[in-house]
């Protein structure tokens, strides 16, 4: 957010401007100075922020600009001179021996190489081009801590605060599996501080928050947060039921350590004394290297299972630290990298409602168009009706807005210190937005319906379901398209994507010979999906790919799910009885019995992979494709692996048995591999694997 982009709180006003400075710009300078040290608070001691990290930096920025301009407006006590917030008084206190400060910020290319011309300048180098020595790392959104090891033996572990005096949280941190309580081998240093961050793994926020749905609580907002909260809780037992984790990345205070030359030794040593260190650094030699690790990780951000909002760079010789310096608040040989952010605040115009194909009814906000996420976001999603009122958005509200790579922007909360007064909590409709019919909440349930099945907003999703990308993939069969050939009456349900007059597309606007044939080629291919697309495709309630997997490998056709029992198909291994029932209920169904009529009809692929003759020599074995292979698209290789009776996960694990390496594979499959010590083929000894189920011989 620019500074100005949105009304902010009302400051205390200036009751006079120092010489030089206009009133109102001094005004400007105290309410940014109030509401920085408001949000830090709110932020550091609280744990319980209002407003994103981009907003604000927006205001830090803006303070600091202003001081820059007229540097008679900078007060001893500006927060542009301070480091985090103020430490809590849940916890002992904690002074560090060395103060941790916190990094200066770069937001595009243009500050970043400013600051690497203060480097060379620094260093005397004369030329920002020329060659320094950096160490690019991840920059960790989680919550810094230090700690102290005596002899080896962990003895305590506190907050950064606000730089000088933190918190002890040590008998919350014993509790973290990742950080070890003793150092590994037999000499270990006299004393060692050690400086990371405590994080929140994404799969572990996951599982927190559908747990908190399932509760009928609110979700958490985000990693860093939840990952704050879980560490200040005044029972070790909460913080050592979170599944928090760690990462080093600094030395503090050693004494009895070796003699070290650069930061990324520093970094090894560290490794080796049994502490976790991110794989992924990079030793560079000039900013343009910078860059491009930066750039890398813009873009395979979301490839971690943890979040990250930018790079790390810091000059690698420790003489050259030194001979930097630091200012009040910060290393002058180090810079934070800053990604564009996740999460943004913009105004709730109205939260409407949406029917999916299963005719739930979800409501999502109407926005004030944002950036956020690399894209311009209008429209997201508030989950439910329990999560709007647990959250209590309403219409009018300032709210904060996150999106994270390809998944679908959510709301997370109104900013409640902007909410007008007078703003009405909204409640769930009665009535369908789209065809009038009653919205039902079955007992028991999250999440209301509308249980008309001829619902024209039902009718279109479903069809938008089965062409899309985890269902059929018909390509060019999108939203636009399954709406215009409703409108023009050429299709009314799934089936009769198959039998489309073609004659009567011709004439539409949009459509030529070559976009109708690549059309009728892209439904055609189709046909020849494997049932558990189909299946997929369907909108069957409750069954995901992962099921669909398991069915279509149990049975050697999609009349043989439909005549097997409930009991018969809840025995198979990932489906269960909730599936079971849902599928079975299905396929016994009238309209789903007419539907696979026509569908066999157009020549649609019915049949499953069981029983397969293949030999299982994969039984038990979990194999992780990454990258581009020449003989295998990405869902064949799965295939492949899995009828002969291995799996195919997304992660590499300490349970991965080997990882099959494509051209431009993923940077953090192959870091995580190497780390593990787990095998990795080529495209040859996969093919010598499906073959044998063996590895060949290195």
């Amino acid at each position: 957010m620019a500074p100005g982009d949105q009304p902010l709180s009302t400051g205390p006003s200036a009751a006079g401007a120092p010489d030089g400075a206009d009133l109102s710009i001094a005004a400007r300078a105290a309410e940014l100075r109030d509401l920085i040290a408001y949000h830090n608070e709110r932020y550091h001691t609280l744990d319980a922020p209002e407003i994103p990290d981009a907003d604000y930096d927006a205001l830090v920025r803006e303070l600091q600009a202003i001081e820059e301009r007229h540097p008679e407006l900078r007060t001893e006590d500006s927060p542009t001179r301070a480091v985090g917030g103020a430490p809590s008084a849940t916890f002992a206190p904690v002074e560090h021996e060395l103060p941790m400060m916190s990094l200066d910020n770069a937001f595009d290319r243009g500050e970043l190489d400013a600051w690497a011309e203060r480097v060379a300048k620094g260093l005397d180098l004369g030329d920002a081009a020329a060659p320094v020595g950096y160490l690019c790392e991840l920059k960790i959104d989680g919550v810094a801590c230090s700690l102290r090891y005596e002899e080896g033996q962990l003895v305590l572990a506190a907050t950064r605060g606000n730089g000088r005096v933190g918190e002890d949280i040590t008998a919350n941190v014993r509790g973290i599996a990742a950080i070890p309580d003793r150092l590994r081998g037999s000499s270990p240093p006299r004393v060692v501080e050690i400086r990371g961050e405590i994080y929140l793994p994404v799969p572990t926020f996951e599982a927190l928050n559908a747990a908190q749905e399932a509760a009928g609580l609110p979700r958490y907002a985000n990693p860093r947060n939840t990952a704050a909260g879980s560490l200040r809780q005044k029972d070790p037992a909460i913080t050592a039921s979170r599944g928090l984790a760690f990462w080093s990345y600094q030395l503090g205070v050693v004494e009895g350590g070796p003699g070290l030359e650069g930061h990324g030794e520093a970094l090894d040593w560290m490794d080796e004394l049994g502490l976790p260190v991110n794989p992924e650094r990079r030793r560079v030699s000039t900013v343009d290297e910078v860059a491009a690790f930066a750039d890398h990780w813009l873009e395979h951000r979301h490839d971690l299972d943890y979040e990250i909002d930018g790079a790390v760079v810091k000059v690698d010789r420790l003489v050259r630290q030194r001979a930097l310096g630091s200012t009040a608040k910060a290393p002058r040989w180090a810079i934070a990298y800053k990604f564009p952010p996740e999460e943004r605040t913009t105004k709730l115009r109205e939260i409407q409602v949406s029917i999916g194909r299963t005719g739930k009814a979800t409501p999502f906000a109407v926005l004030e168009p944002v950036f956020v996420g690399g894209s311009t976001v209008q429209m997201a999603t508030l989950h439910n009706q329990d999560q709007v009122e647990l959250k209590d958005v309403r219409p009018g509200d300032t709210v904060i807005v996150r999106k994270a790579g390809d998944v679908i922007p959510e709301v997370l909360g109104p900013v409640v210190a902007e909410r007008r007064k007078g703003l009405r909590r909204w409640k769930m409709p009665d009535a369908c937005p789209a065809c009038g019919h009653e919205l039902v909440r079955p007992d028991g349930e999250a999440h209301t319906f509308c249980v008309n099945p001829a619902c024209p907003a039902q009718r279109q999703t479903r069809i938008e379901h089965f062409a899309s990308r985890v269902g059929m993939d018909i390509e060019g069969m999108g939203e636009s398209r399954v709406q215009l050939f409703l409108q023009e009456g050429l299709i009314a349900d799934v089936g009769d994507i198959y039998s489309i007059d073609w004659d009567r597309v011709a004439p539409l606007e949009g459509f030529g010979q070559v976009s109708i044939d690549n059309l009728r080629a892209a439904i055609e291919e189709s046909k020849t999906r494997p049932l558990a697309r189909l299946l997929v495709g369907l909108g069957i309630r409750h069954l995901g790919p992962a099921g669909a997997e398991a069915l279509a490998g149990s049975f050697a056709h999609i009349d043989d799910i439909a005549a097997a029992t409930e009991e018969d198909i809840a025995a198979i291994d990932g489906v269960g009885p909730t599936i079971a029932r849902s599928v079975a209920q299905y396929l016994a169904s009238d309209d789903a019995r007419a539907l696979i009529e026509r569908l066999r009809a157009a020549g649609v692929n019915l049949e499953g992979s069981a029983p397969s003759d293949v030999p299982k020599v994969l039984a038990g074995l979990s194999v992780v494709v990454t990258g581009t292979l020449d003989n295998f698209s990405r869902d064949e290789a799965a295939e492949a692996i899995k009828v002969r009776g291995g799996k195919s996960p997304g992660s590499v694990s300490k349970k991965t048995t080997a990882v099959v390496v494509g051209a431009e594979p993923g940077a953090s499959k192959l870091s995580k591999a190497e780390e593990l010590g787990v095998p990795m083929l080529d495209e040859d000894g996969f093919a010598h694997l499906l073959e044998t189920g063996e590895l060949p011989d290195a």
